[in-house]
């Protein structure tokens, strides 16, 4: 029986998307957010005896500001190599970015698999066989996994790939492959890197993204960390997650149908946020906020925004007092029905109102122009008014459109209201 760990997407030092420009973030609790990730990661394997670690790719974030983002890797692969466990690694689309990492003198348990070809590693005492191959350049657009090394027969084998298999949203198209492909090869285990959420493809044979180990940005939500494998005598395989982040991002959804005020919104938030602290026990946490269903108060959401964003924080302060953060409050609520938003006007009216609206947002000449005429409304802003909050309201040229027949149809209610 024998054990290792499959990891990837340390991108160590990252900058964490988000939370720098509020003044009172915690801004070195997420600087170092990264670096924590890769001393739990280590730390792990060493508590765990392992025989071996590997890292499908990605250990960097592109080029590093100075050396000390090698070096802090370097040091912590010698912790490594202190407790006799090797590291095998390739580089990925963003190590293959920094030309600094091809110089860098990693430790002699630390193995780098080479780019111009497919190679095998070889651990005797356990007949295992680990074949790899890097990135050369950044943009690998070719399946390299057809043509890995045929497996080593009777030993267990283990491919160690960076890739997007057959395509992940919001992750570049680098060396895809397909299951059936990977299959061909004979192997027992895949590790995968460059998706960031953590995924078993197969089990016959083993397909595993262990995700990266610290989320970066509100997107990547969830417990972040690693896999702890265990092979048995007879080749069994069991596969443990292993959480690794320090930071959590965090999404609550805050349904809005029963909130008749403002005043109403911070007790219903509280509730949704102690559910989420009681499962991500003492890490920081990033929350997104998100506002949802149908309203009365839709308008006003959104023009007291960062009044819900200073009591949102004081309700996670009041729960938390420095271990929860507010990244955003984000408005997805929606009008109530038209039969009740406007009185006094005809169906047909506001349906002919609505029809124009539509064929705006069918018609590619005229999005083509609004998003033209956005482009040009952001360049002649100051710097101070270039706001995340902005590109909400102007995501696209379709949305602005939204918003535009959302105001008409408020501007009807209350010429209702006030006809009455």
């Amino acid at each position: 029986m024998f054990r290792f760990i499959h990891a990837a997407d340390i991108h160590l030092d990252s900058p964490l998307l988000g939370l720098r420009g509020y003044d009172s973030a915690p801004s070195q609790r997420l600087r170092s957010a990264p670096r924590r990730a890769l001393e739990n990661l280590v730390d792990f394997a060493i508590r765990s005896n392992v025989d071996f670690l590997l890292i499908a790719g990605d250990v960097f974030d592109g080029n590093w500001r100075d050396f000390a983002t090698g070096q802090f890797f370097v040091k912590q692969m010698s912790k490594l190599r202190d407790c006799k466990i090797p590291v095998y690694l390739i580089a990925g689309n963003h190590d293959a970015e920094n030309k600094m990492t091809r110089s860098l003198p990693y430790p002699d348990n630390v193995h780098m698999f080479e780019s111009g070809v497919a190679t095998t590693e070889r651990i005797e005492s356990i007949e295992v066989a680990i074949h790899g191959q890097s990135f050369a350049t950044q943009a690998v657009t070719e399946d390299l996994s057809i043509r890995y090394p045929k497996q080593v027969p009777g030993w267990f084998n283990i491919g160690l790939l960076h890739t997007s298999c057959t395509g992940r949203e919001g992750h570049e198209n680098y060396a895809p492959c397909t299951i059936d492909g990977l299959r061909t090869r004979g192997y027992d285990y895949w590790a995968l890197g460059h998706i960031h959420k953590r995924e078993v493809l197969c089990q016959e044979p083993w397909v595993v993204f262990p995700g990266n180990i610290q989320g970066r940005h509100a997107k990547e939500t969830g417990a972040k960390g690693c896999y702890l494998v265990s092979v048995s005598d007879d080749s069994k395989i069991t596969a443990e997650f292993e959480p690794l982040d320090t930071l959590r991002w965090e999404k609550v959804r805050v349904d809005v149908q029963s909130v008749r005020s403002l005043e109403d919104l911070p007790g219903l938030f509280s509730t949704k946020l102690q559910e989420t602290l009681n499962q991500c026990e003492d890490r920081l946490l990033a929350v997104r906020v998100e506002l949802v269903g149908e309203s009365q108060l839709h308008r006003k959401f959104r023009i007291e925004r960062e009044r819900i964003v200073q009591e949102c924080q004081s309700v996670a302060t009041g729960l938390s007092v420095d271990g929860v953060w507010i990244e955003k409050v984000v408005c997805n609520t929606r009008m109530p029905s038209l039969e009740n938003v406007v009185q006094g006007v005809s169906e047909e009216a506001i349906q002919a109102i609505l029809g124009v609206f539509e064929e705006s947002k069918s018609n590619p000449d005229f999005l083509k122009k609004i998003q033209f005429d956005m482009m040009d409304l952001r360049a002649k802003l100051p710097s101070e008014l270039r706001s995340v909050e902005l590109d909400e309201y102007l995501d696209g040229a379709s949305s602005v459109v939204e918003l535009a027949k959302e105001r008409v149809l408020e501007l009807l209610a209350s010429q209702g209201e006030e006809s009455q």
